[in-house]
């Protein structure tokens, strides 16, 4: 039974807010010569604003690498069939299928069949080729992009060396037309190892690095430990002497604490997943996503209760449905399967994923079972398999074995570009057959589309060679007892702007965003600041226009990215730099 969602939860001490500064170019129109950048009369961006140097191990070589333009106008599903015995059903045609979205039945317009990796039946069916839907010949090779998520934050890291060993073990197991790329996060950022390559060498190396990386599933399971321990040298109160009522299912103060925590570590551990896959959207073929989950609860309250026989039903601490949902919308929506890899791994049967049968009956414990049971969940709602105890050794053989076998489904919606998600169902005509695919799809907007593209460049920086975004940063001065306000000035360059001539003007609509991360690594929502300039006469390029603005924020330290987007050009700038509050 799906739970209510319950309301996400609040970084403890983190604020983000954006404000026209008066003094500092307050949403003005710029003047026909627009001025020079604010910390030099000279063109160069000023020294603040010059990108860092890429982290080591990171690869930019292979364009596109990421935050590629996202539109999806058209719907690809990718559907398993088996038997009763789970074994794989070849040689069906698109007249065996039935395609259900919100209810009703729509036409296929795309049908594939892939097998062994190669495509046996001609791609687009009968009538018009719809744009964005893939293109097969018959006998050529579908190619699989591999994303690899490592969780630094939950995972032990005995437990998540293992899994990676595997991965590097197995790298040999790519096809030449296949690709990867992997990123790590420990809690507070995202740092790519590798972009999208076949190169084995260098995808060897980057898995050796992630190997060399801090992990915090101690701090987790000190946590944890911490919780138990003093729960059971509390001394017994009054009231726990009565028996708990059966229909009691709220936590008391203390383990709704431990709980709304744990609750927040998983948000930040499911926002860094999101934000990976919009970053890495738009690859070739067949998009999978091998998750390295650490062992996130599906119930934080039920993990923190620990008690078979007491339902925890609080809705005042997020869980499963309202926690995990927006992860396998955006796969949904950038058409990944994610096969979610058990890094704990728990005991408990299990059968090989590339033979497609039901999932595994299980027997746990229920913190086991709470891990269990997001690896499920993600799995089920995006067609993937979750890869638990011995599979987590062997997940790319697993994960590749599965994709080279299934059927390519694809029709175009009804787009309306509300940001709605819509359930897909696919239904096997003849009898005795199941199915397996993602759950649904998100129609996105074109601002989601924008804010996706923005989202990547600011995680990982702009593509190599791109042009940074000049500005300077005030000096940071109080306001109140535990916020403070810092006057931003940035240096719109002419050269980043689609200008368009309107009316008599030359008009430019741009976008800035600031994105914070604060000393203990939560992340602020990103604002969104539109800028409507208008020229007398052409501005010329390489030409700045000033704009100003103040940032309030919390008195801790953070570290900020500032990005500019204009939606016409398509072209992003980010900067970056840190901000410390005066003491």
């Amino acid at each position: 039974m799906k739970r209510t969602p319950a309301r996400r939860p609040v970084a403890a001490g983190f604020l983000l807010a954006l404000a026209f500064a008066p003094g500092l170019g307050r949403a003005q129109t710029p003047p026909a010569s627009p001025a020079p950048p604010p910390s030099s009369a000279a063109p160069a961006p000023p020294p603040s604003a010059q990108r860092p140097a890429p982290r080591p191990g990171t690869r930019l070589d292979d364009a596109p690498t990421f935050g590629e333009r996202i539109e999806v106008r058209v719907v690809n599903v990718e559907v398993v069939v088996t038997d009763k015995s789970g074994t794989r059903v070849p040689g069906l045609g698109a007249a065996d299928f039935r395609l259900k979205v919100d209810g009703k039945e729509v036409p296929i317009e795309y049908f594939s069949e892939v097998r062994g990796g190669d495509a046996v039946v001609p791609g687009p069916s009968e009538g018009p080729i719809v744009a964005g839907l893939p293109s097969l010949a018959p006998g050529s090779p579908v190619g699989t992009s591999y994303l690899v998520l490592v969780d630094d934050y939950f995972s032990l890291a005995q437990r998540r060396d293992e899994v990676l060993r595997s991965l590097k073990d197995d790298i040999g197991r790519l096809q030449p037309e296949d690709r990867m790329a992997i990123v790590a996060y420990d809690g507070r950022k995202l740092d790519m190892l590798a972009s999208w390559t076949g190169d084995q060498a260098v995808l060897g190396r980057a898995l050796g690095q992630a190997m060399t990386r801090p992990a915090h599933g101690l701090d987790r399971l000190a946590e944890l430990r911490s919780f138990d321990t003093a729960r059971q040298l509390q001394p017994l109160r009054p009231l726990q002497l009565i028996q708990r009522s059966p229909l009691d299912n709220r936590l008391d103060v203390e383990e709704r604490s431990y709980a709304e925590r744990l609750a927040a570590q998983v948000q930040k551990s499911v926002d860094a997943a999101i934000s990976t896959l919009r970053s890495f959207a738009s690859p070739p073929g067949r998009k999978v996503m091998l998750l390295l989950d650490g062992g996130w609860p599906y119930s934080p309250g039920s993990y923190v209760a620990n008690d078979v026989n007491r339902p925890v039903l609080d809705r005042d601490v997020p869980d499963g449905e309202a926690l995990l949902r927006p992860l396998a919308d955006a796969a949904n929506l950038l058409g990944y399967t994610v096969y979610p890899v058990d890094v704990p791994g728990l005991d408990g049967t299990t059968v090989d994923a590339a033979q497609g049968g039901p999932p595994p009956v299980v027997s746990f414990p229920v913190r086991q079972q709470e891990i269990s049971a997001t690896l499920d969940y993600v799995a089920q709602e995006t067609g993937g398999r979750p890869l638990r105890a011995g599979l987590r050794r062997a997940a790319l053989e697993n994960a590749a074995g599965d994709t080279r076998a299934y059927y390519w489904l694809g029709f175009s919606p009804a787009h309306k570009g509300d940001d709605r998600r819509h359930n897909v169902q696919v239904e096997v005509r003849r009898a005795g057959l199941k199915v397996r695919s993602r759950s649904g799809y998100v129609d996105l907007s074109k601002g989601g589309e924008s804010a996706m593209m923005v989202e990547s460049a600011m995680l990982f920086g702009s593509p190599a060679g791109s042009e940074s975004l000049p500005f300077e940063l005030g000096a940071a001065v109080r306001s109140g007892r535990r916020e403070i306000e810092v006057p931003l000035k940035v240096a719109l360059p002419v050269n980043a702007m689609a200008v368009v001539p309107i009316e008599g003007k030359y008009r430019a609509e741009l976008e800035l965003r600031v994105a914070a991360l604060d000393e203990n690594g939560n992340r602020s929502d990103i604002p969104m600041q539109p800028i409507k300039l208008a020229f007398a006469t052409a501005p010329e390029r390489g030409k700045y226009v000033p704009y100003g603005l103040k940032l309030k924020l919390r008195r801790i330290r953070q570290h900020l990215v500032i990005a500019l987007f204009d939606p016409i050009g398509g072209k992003i700038l980010t900067a970056e730099t840190d901000v410390n509050p005066p003491k």
